[in-house]
């Protein structure tokens, strides 16, 4: 009978939540007003009339997670002209390096022109009509992040066929630490342009504003910056949801790792690239975890342990292959220096197994580093301080300049 009443007593509670009105979920308040809550709020209605191209991807969203491009449409005074995509595409669905073509949204009708593909400056054609371009897209905090360089590639742009670009400002996930190298402009490429550290502890707007002055751009530039935002905070602190980046920066987490392992590669050393938790390894075939994890570990570096592992990637050039090494557990991201941990590596990689370090295409190497410095110094032998010497001789120099286009 208890059993009866029981089954009776729930399955009216079912009814009723079945007529019950549903309350949608709400995401939990943040910490930070995004620039582009601030553009929609306070800054939207001087674009009455005009027209009006949007630089966003994915991550182009409000606190709440609404896209920019959603946002903007349900402004009627603002005539939006056109969606333009970076690497990985509008959508984020692209894989690294893959060609990006300009299509129709299917959802908003609007033409999304590719700016990762044979064009990566915007063209006139695709500028037609079009008096403002919006940039609204998270950085990861790295130099090497093609993001920076669509950005300055627009600013480009906009100064020359005279347009304005406004950047909707989001925070630097990694925070305001500043690691080397500054960049050598004889190695400048898309994925470095301008001689600024690969850790540069800079919001996207500050960039812009870094760019367009000291570097001469000289766009109508103008920068929304956000408000409750602190340059020592970290993603976590802000109380925003991450959104995926590109397909192997899944997580606010991986930025971290992406600045330290995302550089060894092109030295022979996989990543972890091609699993489920890339960037989190450094290794090869053949390679004494155990040996590699001691030697790491001795060294007592900040915020990071080193456990021995093995994988096998899924997909890429290891594809299928047994390798072994270590997977970073990084425990206390604010202290850990991707920079350096990323030379400790590469030199005990060396130590351990001489022949390993093998670099088929300096030039990739040189290109990823934006200096010969880590290349030579690990083919001479010389020691991480050494290396690390040479790496961060202008970052003080650097920090100065930055302080100048600080916005927090």
């Amino acid at each position: 009978m208890r059993r009866r009443a029981f089954f009776a007593s729930s399955a009216a509670a079912l009814a009723a939540l079945g007529t019950a009105p549903l309350r949608a979920a709400m995401l939990p308040r943040a910490k930070v007003v995004l620039g582009n809550e601030v553009f929609l709020a306070e800054a939207a209605r001087e674009l009455r009339g005009r027209g009006v191209g949007v630089i966003t991807n994915q991550t182009g969203v409000t606190s709440k997670l609404e896209s920019i491009v959603d946002a903007i449409r349900r402004v009627p005074a603002i005539r939006l002209k056109a969606i333009y995509a970076p690497e990985h595409g509008f959508r984020g669905d692209r894989t690294a390096g893959a060609y990006v073509p300009s299509y129709t949204d299917a959802a908003t009708g609007l033409p999304v022109y590719s700016l990762y593909g044979p064009t990566r400056h915007p063209s006139p054609a695709m500028l037609e009509g079009v008096e403002v371009m919006l940039f609204d897209i998270q950085d990861v905090g790295s130099r090497a992040y093609t993001f920076v360089s669509t950005m300055a590639y627009a600013m480009q742009s906009a100064a020359q066929h005279d347009r304005e670009i406004w950047v909707l400002d989001r925070p630097n996930p990694v925070g305001a630490t500043l690691e080397g190298p500054v960049l050598d402009p004889k190695f400048a490429s898309f994925i470095g342009l301008y001689p600024i550290p690969m850790r540069h502890g800079m919001t996207i707007g500050e960039l812009a504003r870094l760019f367009n002055e000291h570097f001469g751009i000289g766009a109508k530039l103008r920068v929304i910056p956000m408000h409750g935002y602190t340059r020592e905070m970290i993603w976590p602190d802000t109380g925003l949801a991450w959104v995926q980046s590109s397909p192997n920066i899944p997580t606010w987490e991986t930025c971290f790792p992406y600045l330290c392992t995302g550089l060894i590669d092109n030295a022979g050393v996989n990543n972890g690239v091609g699993t489920t938790n890339p960037f989190f390894y450094a290794g090869m075939a053949g390679l004494d975890a155990s040996a590699l994890a001691h030697r790491l570990n001795a060294r007592d570096l900040p915020g990071v342990y080193f456990r021995a592992a093995s994988w096998s990637p899924i997909a890429g050039f290891w594809k299928g292959k047994e390798l072994s090494g270590v997977e970073l557990v990084i425990f206390d991201p604010r202290r850990f220096l991707a920079i350096r941990s990323a030379v400790e590596i590469l030199v005990a990689v060396r130590e351990i197994a001489p022949r390993v370090i093998r670099v088929k295409e300096p030039a990739s190497l040189d290109r990823d580093w934006g200096t010969d410095v880590l290349r030579t110094g690990l083919l001479h032998g010389e020691s991480v301080e050494a290396i690390l010497a040479a790496l961060t001789r202008n970052d003080a120099r650097f920090a100065r300049l930055r302080d100048r286009y600080s916005l927090y």
